[in-house]
């Protein structure tokens, strides 16, 4: 069995019925690794990848919707965020400046700002729940895979939480 869409062309199930689709997407002066997947065809409906497609069509702008939500999150001391940020500084030392693409003084903003989207993951028979439906990965170091910052999106593009790898 398969689906066809518009922007995704033919998804073809695999034996198990699970759907996968894999693209390497040109952002900025980067490259993200986009997936769509679901463990069944018969989870995933038009709508899910019509939202799945307007979600890849406009990165930039979801990029930017994740980044708002991880500044948002600097104001508690106890997020995720915050202890990410606390956890570059102690782990990379004098050698964080390095990997700051604009350096304002303020190093909180600073390592938002220079943290790089390395994929996104769309999860696309978890339209309309409350599941996430498209999960970002953020790295400051693309070669540390463990030191990663994960923002969840709903199915409409807002931001559902932002947390750690760990």
């Amino acid at each position: 069995m398969a689906i066809e869409h518009d922007f995704f062309g033919l998804l073809e199930s695999g034996p198990d019925g699970s759907i996968f689709w894999s693209e390497n997407v040109e952002f900025g002066d980067q490259t993200v690794t986009v997936d769509l997947t679901a463990p069944d065809q018969d989870d995933v409906s038009q709508e899910a990848l019509d939202a799945a497609a307007g979600m890849v069509s406009s990165l930039e702008g979801i990029d930017r919707t994740a980044r708002d939500a991880m500044v948002s999150e600097l104001d508690d001391r106890t997020s995720e965020v915050i202890e990410y940020i606390l956890q570059q500084q102690q782990l990379l030392g004098e050698e964080l400046d390095d990997l700051l693409v604009d350096v304002s003084g303020d190093t909180q903003i600073d390592v938002i700002r220079s943290l790089q989207l390395m994929s996104m993951t769309i999860l696309a028979d978890e339209h309309g729940g409350d599941d996430p439906f498209a999960v970002l990965e953020y790295a400051l170091d693309p070669e540390a895979t463990d030191d990663v910052l994960l923002v969840n999106l709903g199915s409409d593009g807002i931001v559902q939480s932002v947390t750690s790898a760990d």
